[in-house]
């Protein structure tokens, strides 16, 4: 089946190699080639799939975009600094024909590409990323999802993966939001964050659910309730990350991970 891609890169990292290929399957691709057209677009919800690559520098002025924007939306930096901003957003993918395969290859194809020829040490290293993934609920999407993290991360040396189980924390993290917030609902998204710098890895995860009362999980810092049934997921998640959020909603997680100098 056709579907509509959007593709929004300023450097050209990704755009001209993927449109290639996505066309070559059969899918209509559209690029856009520096930050100041993104804003020209007035369809953007009309594509499946909108993917943006941008290497810009942080200004006061800098605007957070609406919400439910396909468009990255970058942190608050000191004046000055760069950013590489990367968003993959499914958000708009037709779901009334959904089919969970075809979108897991297109998230696959993106990150694989972007992991070979994209995110090489020399490059990144010094940048504050913000990476963005809007995706409906699919536990398949979450786990590429988790695999090109766990390397965007240990490329910049915050976390050994040998020596950490920030895998199982954003395990636990992705899956509760699937299978407990979002109840397994495609209709519905999950939206996840990374904000990776070398000093530390700030992720937040976000469903559509109704959200629980964080306050009646028993204390995560007691060893006691390690292997408790009950909230073991977040029992998990509370040890193994240096710092840990819940919105007073109960649907929106924020995890960090600082380097081991820097914890």
């Amino acid at each position: 089946m056709q579907r509509r891609i959007l593709i929004i890169d300023d450097h050209d990292d990704l755009a001209s190699d993927l449109a290639e290929v996505f066309s070559h399957v059969g899918h209509q691709v559209s690029l856009v080639h520096s930050r100041e057209d993104v804003l020209s677009v007035d369809n953007i919800d009309d594509f499946d799939v909108v993917l943006t690559d941008l290497d810009v520098e942080s200004t006061e002025n800098d605007a957070h975009p609406k919400e439910g924007s396909c468009l990255p939306d970058l942190p608050f930096l000191a004046k000055g600094t760069r950013v590489k901003a990367f968003k993959f957003c499914a958000s708009n993918f037709r779901r009334e024909d959904f089919n969970e395969e075809e979108l897991k290859h297109i998230t696959a194809t993106v990150l694989d590409y972007k992991t070979r020829y994209v995110d090489r040490p020399d490059v990144v290293q010094h940048l504050h990323e913000n990476i963005e993934f809007e995706l409906p609920s699919a536990i398949s999407l979450m786990h590429i999802v988790l695999e090109y993290l766990m390397k965007r991360v240990e490329k910049l040396g915050v976390v050994k993966p040998e020596r950490s189980n920030l895998f199982v924390a954003l395990d636990e993290a992705f899956v509760n939001a699937v299978k407990h917030g979002n109840k397994f609902d495609a209709q519905k998204l999950v939206r996840i964050s990374a904000e990776v710098s070398p000093s530390e890895a700030r992720f937040t995860v976000e469903d559509e659910g109704e959200g629980f009362d964080v306050n009646s999980i028993p204390d995560p810092l007691d060893p006691q309730n390690l292997f408790k049934a009950s909230g073991r997921g977040v029992l998990f998640i509370y040890n193994i990350m240096d710092e840990v959020k819940y919105n007073d909603r109960g649907n929106k997680l924020t995890m960090i991970k600082r380097s081991k100098g820097q914890a």
